[in-house]
């Protein structure tokens, strides 16, 4: 009879359990049950340990929701990001933006410059990435494709809501920035999602210096409209950097070799007798 009635105390648990929608607490609290039976727990650490379980799932659950939505590109982390190839940029820096707490929570802007293939979208993805570990929810978009969908909306009478609704982001990451057209429509939407995320925190990556954002907004004063509230509370980092997508063409292009540095003696010895010769 005993066996009979923890079997139906034990149905009654998972029922009760999917109807207060505690996942975690169900997946783990067989284990738990008989550990704490075996060892003599107190009631009061066995309902600790569930709850501690059934939060971290719940943390985990989130962060993998937020991974989804933030729509990263893949593979681009701090871990596989080159920074002897950026010698301008600070290791320590690039972590101390991953962590967010201080920046974001300020509602300040991250400003990434520089040429094209120097890695301005890695180290930015890889950094929404980190935030997102972190708890902080994070938006990835190409510049583009953002303004498209905004204009759609516009159309529809419905910026307004469409704008809006990207405030539940902490961080909204705007790839390619220098790549929309000056297009009066384009560049209107544009503005207006810039204006109205004035101290709401922007990541920002641009091939070209504010000096050529004439070539984004229609006149002079919405160009400096838009810088303006961009930098104040900015931190700006120029990476100006040899394509890295050209090296690596180039090096396979030229194949295996032994570099110049690992030319042995007799090598060398070759070399300034041939010099001497030539001369």
């Amino acid at each position: 009879m005993t066996g009979i009635a923890t079997s139906v105390d034990a149905a009654r648990v998972e029922l009760l359990l999917n109807e207060l929608r505690l996942p975690g607490v169900k997946a783990i609290w067989p284990k738990l049950a008989a550990q704490s039976d075996k060892e003599g727990w107190p009631a009061a650490r066995f309902l600790a340990a569930l709850a501690e379980h059934e939060a971290a799932d719940r943390t985990r659950r989130r962060i993998e929701r937020h991974m989804v939505e933030a729509r990263l590109p893949a593979g681009k982390t701090l871990a596989t990001f080159d920074f002897e190839s950026v010698p301008m940029l600070s290791k320590a820096q690039a972590m101390a933006l991953a962590a967010g707490d201080a920046w974001l929570k300020a509602g300040a802007n991250l400003l990434l410059f520089g040429p094209p293939g120097g890695g301005k979208t890695h180290l930015g993805t890889a950094i929404g990435l980190a935030l997102v570990e972190n708890g902080w929810r994070v938006l990835f978009a190409r510049t583009t494709d953002l303004v498209q969908r905004l204009q759609v909306a516009r159309r529809e009478l419905a910026l307004e809501s469409a704008i809006a609704k990207l405030d539940r982001y902490d961080l909204l990451i705007l790839d390619d920035i220098t790549y929309v057209s000056k297009d009066q429509a384009e560049t209107s939407v544009l503005f207006e999602l810039i204006a109205a995320r004035y101290e709401r925190s922007l990541l920002i990556t641009a091939n070209q210096p504010f000096g050529e954002w004439g070539r984004i907004f229609p006149d002079q004063a919405m160009t400096l409209a838009a810088i303006d509230r961009l930098v104040h509370h900015a931190t700006i980092l120029e990476m100006n950097v040899e394509s890295y997508r050209r090296k690596v063409a180039l090096d396979r292009k030229r194949g295996p070799g032994r570099p110049p540095v690992h030319t042995t003696p007799n090598e060398l010895d070759k070399t300034v007798i041939d010099a001497g010769s030539a001369a």
